[in-house]
Order: structure tokens, then sequence, then C-alpha cells
């Protein structure tokens, strides 16, 4: 990510995280619209999942300009993730209903350039949490 892009993601976030209990709430209704099984991978009370979202998206987004903190932070929670049973398909979901969310809640200060630098965010997310998958899936079936 470009330095432009990282100040467009902190700044937009700070707005977003004004209303973090809102954004939460728009981002798992649109998630859930997106594909109404994934309910089924949460508890029935969202409460400590949208605090824990919220918490993470605010690490992710002050964490941007120090790679190495964030992609050790990334690699863990995409083991833990794996764990329960998220797969590849579902971070591009969970990257749409992000997208959703921050556009409706930033209406017109979400411009293409921050919508690129979100997308191009959330990108480095996936495949960061995506790769620390696979390689615990592999070492897993490399064990038995």
């Amino acid at each position: 990510m470009t330095k432009q892009q990282i100040e467009l993601v902190q700044k937009s976030f700070a707005l977003v995280a004004a209303d973090a209990d809102g954004a939460a709430d728009i981002f798992y209704n649109r998630l859930f619209a997106l594909d109404a099984s994934l309910e089924l991978m949460f508890p029935a009370d969202l409460s400590e999942q949208k605090r824990k979202l919220m918490t993470t998206l605010k690490f992710a987004v002050e964490t941007l300009d120090r790679f190495d903190v964030f992609e050790s932070a990334l690699e863990n929670l995409g083991r833990k993730h794996a764990g329960y049973g998220v797969r590849d398909e579902h971070y591009g979901l969970v990257g749409t209903a992000l997208i959703e969310t921050l556009r409706d809640g930033l209406g017109e200060r979400f411009t293409p350039e921050t919508e690129t630098a979100w997308a191009t965010m959330f990108a480095v997310v996936a495949n960061t949490m995506q790769c620390a998958a696979r390689k615990l899936s592999t070492a897993t079936t490399v064990a038995v």
C-alpha cells in the first residue's frame, strides 16, 4: 500500500469508528444478506463478535505502516479462522460487505480513491490470512 492509501484508510476509519456499533451492524447485515448460511458460523448474540470486528479493524488500520506487526497478527487470525471453518470464498464476501458498509457509512466521503485504498488493504488482509490458513492445513496434512 502507498503512504497515501494508508492515510486514506486511516482517516476514513476514524469517521466510521465514531459509530462503531452502527458500522458493525451494517457489516453483519450485509454479510448475511450476501450469504445467509454464514450466520451459522456465528453466535446468536453478535455483540462480542461486533466488538471483535471493530477492534481488529482498528488494529489493522493503526498498524498499516508497520507491516511486521500487522502481518503477524493477521497470520494468527487466519489460522484461528481456519479452525472456525472459514474458506477462501468467504473472504470475498467479507470484502464485499466491508466495502458496502464503508460506502454506506461514509457516503460522499467514500471517494473512488478511498475505495481503492480499502480494497487494497483488504486484499492484503485476506491474502495474509489465507496463506497462514493454507500453511496450517498443509502442516496438518503432512503431520497425519
